[in-house]
């Protein structure tokens, strides 16, 4: 920006831009130089850096929580291991106060998605031209860092989400129950096509909502970050520290929401109604 050769919405399409692979009809194999060719490319495309931050980040939680659990001692916890357990105990009481059936997967499957969701959000609090910078000058076009910006990387956990809850309804109640459950509720059997309408709806609403969440709250904390970013540098440092320090309370709270949703839906799909 400071050069003066690149326009404030150049400026903002860049950063709003994912590194995209795939087959583009006229260009063949490679990656996408805009946001026109990317969408060019179809289904099959790829955004590669919300991948490579998805799962570095992902890579990350494993490695660091299972480096603390062997390293746990029932001595005096070291700052790691108070921080591990504080997370663990938060999530478990959590989990314990809204799934009352016995099972193996959720307890996990809530600690995975709040601490990994929290990762992904946090680094919206990177100062937004660093990574892309240095990317820059490795000849990587664009690079965006904030996985749950990208509605692909909600969605596809939202639909993770969707499954299990499709599968333990299933387990739970049977195929004849599961059906029997969105058919027969809430009006009386007569109305059963209205009944199964209604229900499909709002299970299809389920994945639908927790995606577009996620992603609009942290696309529009991102958005502010880069617009304040097109500020005079005195500029950003007044309102950038402030938002950032607020944001901390966003990022905290959508990995929060999604994990919560999560285990109320999976216990819904073990409860017989």
């Amino acid at each position: 920006m400071a050069s003066g050769t690149v326009t404030s919405s150049e400026y903002i399409s860049h950063h709003l831009t994912n590194l995209t692979f795939g087959n583009h009809p006229e260009h063949g194999w490679g990656f996408a130089h805009s946001a026109a060719e990317a969408a060019e490319m179809g289904f099959w495309a790829i955004n590669v850096d919300t991948m490579f931050w998805s799962v570095g980040l992902g890579l990350l939680f494993v490695w660091f929580f299972s480096k603390v659990a062997k390293a746990v001692t029932s001595g005096v916890p070291g700052g790691a291991q108070n921080f591990v357990e504080t997370v663990i105990e938060f999530v478990d009481d959590n989990v314990k106060s809204i799934f009352t059936h016995k099972s193996t997967v959720i307890a996990p499957l809530a600690l995975t998605i709040f601490v990994w969701i929290f990762l992904m959000n946090l680094m919206d609090l990177v100062p937004i031209d660093w990574i892309p910078f240095v990317a820059g000058e490795m000849g990587i076009h664009f690079m965006k860092v904030v996985p749950t910006t990208d509605v692909n990387a909600t969605g596809g956990m939202a639909i993770s989400v969707f499954a299990l809850i499709v599968y333990y309804s299933i387990k739970m109640k049977g195929v004849s129950g599961f059906i029997g459950e969105l058919a027969f509720q809430p009006l009386p059997k007569i109305f059963a096509p209205f009944n199964l309408f209604l229900e499909i709806v709002g299970l299809l609403a389920k994945p639908v909502s927790l995606a577009l969440r996620l992603f609009g709250n942290m696309y529009a904390g991102e958005m502010i970050f880069i617009l304040i970013a097109l500020l005079p540098f005195w500029a950003q440092w007044v309102l950038s520290v402030p938002w950032a320090i607020f944001h901390i309370l966003i990022i905290t709270l959508q990995a929060f929401i999604f994990m919560v949703l999560t285990i109320v839906y999976l216990a819904m799909a073990h409860d017989h109604h």
